[in-house]
């Protein structure tokens, strides 16, 4: 019976200290867990990637860029991490946005217009330390630089000399100065422009429903313009046809002192009356013919044989 209760006694005993064992060992763990997340949520551990540096702002105002790759410890509380930026080739959109800018022509003609810069930043010191707030800045002077410069041409080079406009902006992006006498881009923000492309150039749609129709009416005014010279060139023909039988009948049957041209000239009248009238297809009923007071003899002239 005795041994029976020291075996308990040792069983309850062993379960009690595994038990403190396993508790102990999961307060160790969950305080080292804690420790580790406190450092790695403050930073002071931190890593620096590849084509990419840190910049740390110290207890006294200075600011340092870290650029060595791989792990760096920070004294907490005294340090701290500012920002981290990418050494990579880097993309900036007209407007901050991939949509269409709406920009005016030399014209005030309305278009639409979107462009993507490509930069890499080459001195950290001129773009992180120097500069509060650089991408907002490099922005404003980015859409500043390609505005004037689009608006200052005309729709017919913006539309059609596109390769032209592109490489006036990319010349100015990269040496021209952004005011007269002061830096320029990657002067002011230590980049270097790589590109600039011209992704979308259009009309609006207003005024692309007015180009159409007022295309569609020039084609109607060209179309009515061609008719009309092909009616005059016709009647023209025919005048001269007309003209050219007057002159021959007036040739054969005519009198040499003039005399028959009164006479020819108003059977000729009657002659183009009754034509009228008889080509007449319009349904109308009536058809005046000219009065010519009375119908005129027309005396031909006696044959050379005849005494």
């Amino acid at each position: 019976m005795a041994d029976r209760k020291a075996v308990r006694f040792f069983q309850r005993a062993f379960v009690f200290r595994f038990g403190r064992i396993v508790l102990l060992t999961l307060i160790i763990i969950s305080a080292i867990y804690g420790i580790v997340a406190a450092v790695y949520a403050t930073k002071t551990i931190f890593k620096v990637k590849m084509n990419y540096a840190v910049v740390l702002e110290r207890f006294g105002g200075n600011r340092q860029a870290v650029t060595d790759i791989g792990w760096h410890v920070r004294l907490p509380f005294f340090t701290k991490i500012e920002q981290e930026v990418t050494l990579m080739n880097q993309t900036l959109f007209l407007g901050g946005s991939n949509e269409p800018m709406r920009i005016i022509s030399e014209e005030n003609v309305a278009l639409w217009t979107s462009a993507l810069l490509t930069y890499r930043i080459t001195d950290l010191k001129t773009w992180a330390i120097e500069n509060l707030n650089p991408m907002t800045l490099l922005q404003g002077d980015y859409d500043g630089i390609v505005k004037d410069i689009m608006q200052a041409e005309s729709v017919g080079k913006l539309i059609s000399d596109r390769q032209q406009v592109k490489e006036k902006i990319f010349r100015a992006l990269k040496s021209q100065p952004i005011n007269e006498g002061g830096p320029s881009l990657e002067e002011k923000y230590g980049i270097e422009i790589i590109s600039f492309v011209l992704k979308e150039t259009r009309f609006g749609d207003k005024l692309v429903e007015a180009t159409e129709e007022k295309k569609r009416r020039e084609l109607i005014a060209e179309a009515e313009n061609y008719a009309a010279d092909q009616e005059a060139s016709r009647i023209r023909k025919l005048y001269a046809a007309y003209l050219e039988g007057i002159s021959s009948l007036q040739k054969e049957v005519g009198r040499p002192d003039g005399s028959t041209d009164t006479s020819l000239l108003q059977f000729l009248v009657q002659q183009k009356w009754a034509s009228a009238y008889e080509k007449n297809q319009t349904g109308q009923n009536t058809v005046v013919i000219q009065n010519t007071e009375k119908v005129p003899p027309v005396t031909l002239p006696l044959p050379a044989n005849v005494e």
